[in-house]
């Protein structure tokens, strides 16, 4: 049965033009002018994908620092010992150790969001797997939480770093922002997301890589972005 939506919601719907695609301005706009909550909603951004996830050559997988942050306060924890131990404690990590981080862990202890690791400590954080990988915790060297460099690593994390990947149905669904966000903050950020996205393209896609493109706020009405303008806008990120 199709979900059925209250009367605030509908009238919101109604802003947005329904078939219509929208250019990254107006859209920014309009989910800001249509985020319903009395909380300062998150803005998603939601990919359909033209690549087949069952193949592990299709795999789409990354990161990007957005430029103008998450609107969150994420807390991050480092297994690091030595220099590099006090290179994360100076980068701001909220937790720093390696075999008494790992047993704390292993106690329960779950109070944090991002988790980065030197690659030389992979070895204790690996039985952590069951206790992380579900939580989408565990550090890798994909994402760019497995390095030497743990201090850069926990300010970009800090500081606007969102990873996405593509789920089982070719979906991304990622973060750009708050509904607080200015409109110009919000386009800043998804250029930088959409840029990244199409830098983690693999090699061997052929066809159309984004097949379509939609931004949103926590139960808000979402709009359907122009492609087109996007891939501009993400050019333009780039260079």
């Amino acid at each position: 049965m199709p979900k059925k939506h209250g009367k605030r919601y509908t009238a919101l719907a109604e802003k947005i033009e329904r078939g219509r695609e929208y250019p990254p301005d107006e859209a920014a706009k309009l989910v800001k002018d249509t985020s319903q909550a009395k909380f300062d909603t998150t803005v998603e951004l939601h990919l359909r994908m033209g690549v087949d996830p069952k193949h592990a050559d299709q795999m789409v997988r990354g990161a990007a620092v957005l430029p103008n942050g998450t609107g969150k306060k994420v807390r991050v924890i480092a297994f690091a010992q030595g220099d590099k131990a006090r290179d994360a404690q100076a980068a701001g990590a909220d937790a720093v150790g390696a075999e008494d981080l790992a047993k704390r862990i292993e106690g329960g202890w779950l109070d944090f969001d991002v988790a980065v690791a030197t690659p030389d400590l992979m070895g204790q954080v690996g039985r952590l797997g069951r206790v992380l990988g579900p939580r989408g915790l565990m550090p890798n060297p994909k994402s760019g939480t497995v390095t030497f460099d743990v201090g850069k690593a926990v300010r970009d994390a800090k500081g606007g770093r969102v990873e996405f990947r593509v789920d089982k149905t070719g979906v991304i669904h990622t973060i750009v922002g708050k509904s607080s966000f200015s409109q110009q903050q919000i386009v800043g950020n998804l250029a930088t997301l959409i840029d990244a996205v199409n830098r983690a393209r693999p090699a061997g896609i052929k066809g159309t890589y984004i097949r379509a493109a939609h931004l949103t706020s926590t139960q808000g009405p979402s709009v359907k972005l122009d492609l087109s303008t996007v891939s501009e806008l993400a050019g333009s990120a780039g260079s």
